[in-house]
């Protein structure tokens, strides 16, 4: 069994969730989905929406190169139903591999529209996620108007301190179902989140977004962790995508502490970091 093209993606952490205002905002971190395309026929993994299917549809519906018969091969540290893009991260890296394989030199840009037809066709995304592929790709963040194309849709840009720790409290499967209604009566909370980003403090809007969600899906227990975290040293807290993980950013000398206190709750935590432009460098 040969690799005939390989690619990598980050998962991603919320900054401002789509819903509620129709703008969306994700930052990378370092957790990646790893997927090689292979010349034997492989069953895959780690695809419990027909991801993969959806992609070679798109990229066939592009015309571009594509093997007679190959297999794609996934290793992921990217919890899966968390709110943590792993659809994105999944896509994304996808594309990238069959963008190796055949030599097609598409962009970043052409690589998360692609993403977003992707995530559309086979019904895991609403919006086509096209905020969490920005972060899955690139390094920072990206403030987006989803209903765009990629090279459009960007509002507004910025960096993250990438010494800084990011938390990631696991809470199990997502029991709650998304309505765009709960969503949409948040509205007032999701601004004050957006007009943070415009302001460049998006770790201000992380801990406003993780609110305006805990209401939106009546997760009061996310906002007692949150406020917890925030009360025991954290810069930021808040529901990642629409849940259950959380995503904690702290300085480093606080990373042990606030890992112990989360872990004292009964819940798993992985620790990380923002991606950085060094490890995307890496990995396009």
């Amino acid at each position: 069994m040969n690799v005939i093209g390989s690619g990598r993606a980050n998962g991603a952490i919320s900054i401002l969730h789509a819903l509620g205002t129709g703008r969306g905002c994700s930052v990378g971190i370092q957790l990646a989905t790893e997927v090689q395309i292979v010349d034997t026929k492989l069953e895959a993994n780690n695809d419990r929406h027909g991801l993969l299917d959806a992609i070679e549809s798109c990229w066939r519906e592009e015309g571009l190169p594509i093997p007679a018969e190959f297999g794609w091969k996934i290793e992921s540290t990217v919890p899966i139903g968390q709110g943590l893009k792993s659809s994105s991260a999944l896509s994304c890296a996808a594309f990238r591999a069959l963008n190796s394989c055949a030599w097609a030199g598409l962009s970043n840009s052409e690589i998360a529209d692609l993403a977003a037809q992707a995530q559309l066709m086979s019904n895991c995304a609403i919006t086509g996620s096209m905020d969490d592929n920005w972060a899955s790709l690139e390094s920072g963040w990206k403030l987006v108007d989803p209903s765009l194309g990629a090279t459009d849709s960007v509002i507004i840009q910025g960096s993250m301190d990438d010494s800084l720790s990011v938390l990631v409290c696991l809470r199990g499967k997502r029991s709650r179902g998304i309505s765009p209604t709960r969503f949409s009566e948040q509205r007032s909370i999701f601004e004050r989140s957006l007009a943070s980003i415009m302001s460049g403090s998006a770790l201000d809007a992380l801990s406003s977004n993780g609110l305006a969600v805990s209401a939106a899906t009546g997760d009061h227990e996310a906002l007692r962790i949150s406020n917890l975290c925030i009360a025991s040293g954290a810069i930021a807290s808040g529901i990642s995508g629409s849940g259950p993980a959380i995503a904690i950013v702290c300085f480093e000398d606080d990373t042990e502490t606030l890992s112990r206190k989360i872990s004292g709750m009964g819940l798993s935590v992985i620790s990380t970091r923002f991606a950085s432009s060094e490890e995307l460098l890496e990995v396009a």
